[in-house]
């Protein structure tokens, strides 16, 4: 497989929106339409119920980890060498996530923040920064109760993260654009964080009829 053709792949694959189809299927809504009106787990969780958010959730995170995880083991030999398939790896990863939060299955319009296609990307890229960042998230959400400020402050610690474990230059600035996605992501919720109008986790909001 060529490598660009992989990227296409990672891509699609990250644009599958699972928390669309979910609302679909489930109450025969577009829940870009209720709760916050974000393509999420968080969301899905709110308006649809913690099973289903919880199998979102999953999805979303399979769609980052699968692509850096198989793809470059589907590469061309004859054009990419070892070395090199890792950084091909992480640009799948990359492509994951844009996918997520710019699907082209719904024409660009109304992804999700990135967070838990992030999470497998980096789960699968390097897991033992994955499961820190994961286990941040745990930290932050349980104390805190904002789901948004537990991904922002594990997303913002990420590049801090790949310091500590002495990461190369290369890692620390592939983690720094994925935090960048991230964050760039949850501009408003900064905002409604500042102002105190974020709801927390467990303020369902149900849809309409």
């Amino acid at each position: 497989m060529s490598p660009y053709l992989g990227l296409v792949l990672a891509y699609l694959a990250g644009s599958i929106p699972a928390a669309y189809i979910a609302g679909k299927l489930t109450k025969g809504i577009d829940l870009r339409q209720h709760g916050s009106g974000n393509l999420g787990a968080t969301n899905v969780y709110r308006v649809l119920g913690a099973k289903i958010a919880v199998a979102v959730l999953l999805f979303d995170a399979a769609k980052g980890a699968l692509p850096v995880l198989y793809f470059p083991r589907l590469l061309d030999p004859s054009a990419v060498t070892a070395a090199s398939a890792t950084w091909w790896s992480i640009a799948f990863g990359i492509a994951a996530i844009a996918g997520h939060v710019r699907p082209v299955f719904l024409l660009w319009n109304g992804g999700g923040k990135g967070v838990a296609t992030a999470l497998g990307v980096m789960l699968g890229v390097a897991p033992w920064i994955g499961l820190m960042v994961l286990v941040i998230w745990l930290f932050i959400a349980g104390v805190w109760r904002y789901s948004s400020g537990a991904a922002i402050t594990a997303f913002l610690l990420l590049p801090v993260l790949a310091l500590l474990t002495k990461a190369d230059y290369n890692f620390v600035v592939f983690c720094m654009v994925v935090s960048g996605m991230i964050l760039s992501r949850h501009r408003g919720n900064m905002v409604r964080l500042w102002r105190g109008t974020e709801p927390k986790i467990g303020q369902r909001k149900e849809p309409a009829g």
